[in-house]
């Protein structure tokens, strides 16, 4: 890449004065690669915080094609995650997590960002069937409002807009759990740490036919990892937490940042009183850098098993049950939970079994009444399509590993960091190709536009958390999984990259084109 990243952080606002951080772990947690960034501040009791759930986003009208407009107002806002204690978020609408969408097959969305914070961002949709021009670009600005000096592209290919951008969405893919987050090059990890995320759902009259639990009984729970400084604030390495300016991610911090605390919906170890009876749970791994081997353990009994409707792509064609889940950031799972086994007072903890400390704790259920329940999981959900590549289909080999960023240490991409003016592969629509991710440390690899198929991983079939339509897939050290992989409808400039944000930020991510 022709261009000092440094230099390019210079000119997007720099890298703010090393703030007083807490102490740092010195390795790696087990099943993750990044430091454990320690909490400076007295942390609570798990288990005693009531499970929130983000408000539904409605609509403002509906726009000359049909489209339903919603307005959302990024700014600045103090919420109350640790209780008694003021954090500084940056939030959609001011709250973290964002709004939720909840959206149709087939019914198109406009979504009007205003940006009320200090710093410019990206809006991306992942797992969002969308054209190329409002899918999120990390060069497509949105300037703070009343800004219109002092950044500056570099050379780079974007687009600024001054205070405002509109993002149109189609809907036009298979009802399924998206998420919506920041997506600015170089400054991923620490916009979404401060906030910058939140769920946009999809739904369609297949799902809608099957006897699924809705309603209350239907949780989105995105999952993260934070750490928090003295005064309460999320701790980030080099975080300038008066807001005026976001922070790259520091050499000494390429691995990936993993915090302490695992919040989910916002909220340190909740707990959510449920009947005894089936739920749906729509889990997102929204964290930075930390995988998760989630179970639901009982005192003195099995763990409740989990049964997989649905994966990034939406339903399954038949349910797949796991006694545990392993999740990396940017994955979703949707999953069913019989809780009617369980007599009323039973407490149900979800655990992460990939950490032996705080980490390694994420909510409980508390089984509260007996209840009537008219749901049920079929033993067929939808009609899945296999992506069978043809005989002679192209096949490419991408290798995600350590390498330069100019001067400075970063990551790569068939040993080169991010350009957004070259593309590292030119993709026929309709066509279907074989794709290799090859790694070094765990990579969990995202591609926009269309989800893929796995079709091996290590030398072998799909392992149980590969099935369905995927648009992020875990690809494990020194592991090679190949996928199938078809773009459709949209002509442009997309990109793939790894979804360890500290990896992202520091350059391992490349520009792909569909002609």
């Amino acid at each position: 890449m022709s261009f000092s990243r440094r230099g390019f952080l210079g000119l997007l606002g720099g890298a703010a004065a090393l703030a007083a951080l807490p102490a740092c772990g010195s390795g790696a947690t087990a099943g993750s690669t990044g430091e454990v960034l320690a909490s400076a501040v007295p942390l609570p009791e798990p288990f005693r915080v009531p499970l929130p759930v983000p408000p539904v986003a409605r609509p403002v009208g509906v726009d000359g094609a049909g489209a339903q407009v919603y307005r959302v107002t990024q700014r600045v806002a103090d919420a109350e995650i640790l209780p008694g204690v003021r954090t500084p978020i940056l939030g959609y609408d001011g709250i973290f997590p964002g709004p939720t969408f909840d959206t149709r097959r087939g019914q198109p969305v406009v979504v009007r960002h205003r940006n009320e914070l200090p710093v410019p961002t990206v809006v991306h949709l992942h797992g969002g069937h969308t054209p190329a021009e409002h899918d999120g670009w990390p060069l497509d600005l949105v300037l703070p409002v009343g800004d219109t000096s002092g950044w500056s592209h570099h050379g780079m290919v974007g687009d600024l807009a001054a205070g405002e951008r509109e993002h149109r969405y189609p809907n036009d893919q298979r009802a399924a759990t998206l998420w919506y987050h920041d997506h600015r090059m170089d400054f991923t990890g620490p916009a979404v740490y401060r906030g910058l995320a939140g769920f946009h759902i999809v739904r369609d009259d297949v799902e809608d036919a099957l006897p699924l639990p809705r309603g209350e009984r239907e949780l989105p729970l995105m999952i993260c990892d934070r750490a928090f400084a003295a005064d309460g604030s999320f701790a980030y390495p080099g975080l300038d937490q008066g807001m005026r300016s976001l922070p790259g991610v520091e050499d000494d911090w390429m691995e990936g940042v993993l915090g302490d605390v695992v919040l989910v919906n916002g909220a340190p170890w909740p707990v959510h009183e449920v009947d005894a009876a089936r739920y749906r749970l729509r889990l997102l791994n929204a964290s930075n850098a930390r995988r998760y081997r989630l179970a639901l353990t009982v005192p003195g009994g099995p763990d409740v098993p989990f049964v997989q409707i649905g994966s990034d792509g939406g339903l399954l064609a038949a349910p797949v049950g796991h006694e545990a889940i392993e999740i990396a950031p940017g994955e979703r799972f949707d999953v069913v939970v019989d809780f009617s086994v369980l007599p009323p007072g039973t407490q149900v903890t979800m655990v992460n079994g990939l950490d032996g400390g705080p980490a390694g704790r994420v909510m409980r259920f508390r089984v509260v009444r007996t209840a009537r329940d008219d749901s049920r999981v079929p033993d067929r959900l939808a009609e899945v399509e296999p992506l069978t590549p043809p005989a002679g289909a192209p096949q490419r080999t991408f290798r995600f590993s350590r390498g330069k960023v100019g001067d400075h240490k970063g990551w790569t991409i068939n040993g080169t960091s991010f350009d957004a003016n070259t593309s590292l592969a030119d993709v026929g629509l309709g066509e279907t190709e074989v794709w290799r991710f090859v790694t070094d440390v765990h990579h969990p690899v995202h591609v926009h536009l269309d989800p893929f198929q796995v079709l091996r991983r290590g030398g072998e079939g799909p392992s149980d958390y590969d099935v369905g339509w995927k648009d992020t897939v875990d690809v494990r050290p020194a592991e090679v999984v190949e996928v199938a992989v078809r773009f459709s409808d949209h002509a442009g400039r997309f990109v793939f990259h790894c979804h360890n944000l500290e990896h992202e930020d520091m350059a391992m991510m490349a520009t792909i084109r569909t002609v």
